[in-house]
């Protein structure tokens, strides 16, 4: 089940209303989740590779005192930022700009920014120690069946 846009996300603290959290697909709703957003986005950068280590370190580091504290809602959201690390760089590494597209809306050539392409290997391994993660899984299913 996907978000349910029709909520007032800038109303919702999904902190103390999880059950209202749906996990979607990728990074779907990631800039959506409060107060969630405005903890993980203000470290989200990868300009350079010694940016990119920086930050998604600070952003494991979040992901790990959520998982302390059983927050699986914020697990999610750090690993969806992670995630979104990854593929926006790797959209940077690929096309010059980040456009993948020109006005026509004709694909662009491919461009390889190596800077880039590290900085997004850099998020890929920490996004994929957290996709991978035995207690974030379960923690995922269980929140799924419970809630949807």
């Amino acid at each position: 089940m996907a978000f349910d846009y029709d909520l007032d996300f800038d109303e919702i603290d999904f902190r103390e209303q999880p059950e209202l959290y749906r996990v979607g697909r990728g990074e779907q709703g990631v800039l959506l989740v409060e107060p969630y957003k405005s903890e993980i986005l203000p470290h989200w950068r990868f300009k350079t590779p010694e940016i990119a280590k920086e930050s998604s370190e600070k952003i494991y580091q979040l992901y790990l005192d959520y998982k302390e504290k059983e927050d699986f809602v914020g697990m999610d959201m750090a690993r969806k930022f992670l995630q979104m690390g990854y593929t926006r760089a790797r959209r940077y590494a690929n096309y010059k700009g980040g456009k993948k597209y020109n006005k026509s809306g004709e694909i662009n050539d491919r461009d390889i920014d190596d800077e880039k392409a590290e900085s997004a290997a850099i998020f890929e391994k920490k996004w994929i120690t957290v996709r991978e993660d035995e207690e974030y899984l379960a923690m995922k299913k269980e929140h799924q069946n419970k809630f949807g």
